[in-house]
């Protein structure tokens, strides 16, 4: 699991750096202001949590699963919260309603919270 949380961590920060790249560059002539944001923000928490994951994965023994569940709610947070965000910025452009994924991205975020809380439950009961 911890090469797992590694591996993960390192592919959500390339993923976001290419992302936020395209978003600079080739999304701003397809996308309106309001779905750039949008996108971006969708880059940048993606990018936090690759920064997570890459620290849980070295401070983590991944003995319990507890530990577990603090990599995996991060990993499937951020894919719900980040990557609906992704599908609704470009609903437009494609012409298709993905309004559906709107529930999407809040239940992600609630994951990624829950990952953090777990995480503040960790450094408490360790008094790290």
């Amino acid at each position: 699991m911890k090469t797992f949380t590694l591996i993960f961590g390192a592919f959500y920060g390339m993923l976001s750096v290419i992302l936020g790249a395209f978003g600079a560059h080739a999304f701003k002539k397809i996308l309106s202001v309001e779905r750039l944001e949008s996108f971006e923000t969708g880059v940048r928490y993606q990018m936090y949590a690759a920064f997570f994951l890459l620290i849980v994965g070295y401070i983590l023994k991944f003995d319990t699963g507890s530990h577990k569940w603090i990599s995996l709610a991060m990993i499937i947070g951020t894919f719900l919260f980040s990557f609906s965000i992704y599908f609704l910025s470009f609903q437009d452009y494609w012409g298709v309603n993905l309004k559906f994924l709107g529930p999407i991205t809040p239940l992600g975020g609630l994951f990624m919270i829950i990952s953090w809380a777990m995480l503040i439950w960790y450094f408490a009961k360790n008094k790290i």
